[in-house]
């Protein structure tokens, strides 16, 4: 073989090698960049879900609790305040408010969990016990699918960060995504007073 011939086939080697590289690596953050979203997906959907109950539940309580109208509009303003944002999982500050606005929303629900056992009848009513099965169920729901998300993006970040990939995803534009934080104050009992 003439040696311009074997220079000419390691030059196609290594284009083809070095393309087949850059690709794989690429389609491997596509992949793992959507389980990421994916996973965020499942934990919208299960704020959705909580999101969707509050309405009814509020509605159960005020036949009973007419006067405890605070409560009742600080759930409101929670409520929507959560129903107005949407989340870029890459984006820190936006991940961080929507963390913010899912923290008043679950202290809301709480003050009217605290208002609902001033009300025996209310505890007994099956409406209203449906609802906090319901309620309840979601929150587990939340949490389960945090920590899925959590994992999720951790491997995602692993990827990002080890070296070679950290100079594709620098290249390709990935970056790290947001994990769920502990919310500030969450760690003490919230103390409710009437």
């Amino acid at each position: 073989m003439k040696k311009t011939t074997v220079i000419l086939i390691l030059v196609v080697a290594l284009v083809l090698g070095g393309y087949s590289l850059v690709k794989g690596k690429y389609n491997n953050f596509i992949v793992k960049d959507e389980s990421v979203q994916a996973a965020w997906g499942q934990v919208e959907n299960q704020y959705q879900r909580r999101y969707d109950l509050i309405p009814n539940l509020v509605e159960t309580v005020k036949g009973y609790a007419t006067h405890e109208q605070s409560t009742f509009q600080a759930i409101t303003e929670a409520r929507a305040k959560v129903g107005q944002m949407n989340v870029d999982v890459h984006n820190a500050e936006q991940f961080a408010e929507f963390q913010s606005a899912q923290a008043g929303l679950s202290s809301a629900l709480s003050r009217l969990m605290v208002v609902v056992e001033n009300y025996p009848d209310l505890k007994a009513n099956q409406n209203f016990l449906g609802l906090q099965t319901q309620l309840e169920g979601t929150e587990n729901r939340i949490a389960t699918e945090r920590m899925r998300y959590n994992d999720t993006v951790k491997d995602y970040n692993i990827y990002v960060r080890q070296f070679p990939n950290n100079l594709f995803a620098g290249f390709f534009g990935f970056t790290t995504a947001e994990l769920f934080q502990m919310t500030e104050g969450a760690e003490t009992v919230p103390q409710v007073q009437f």
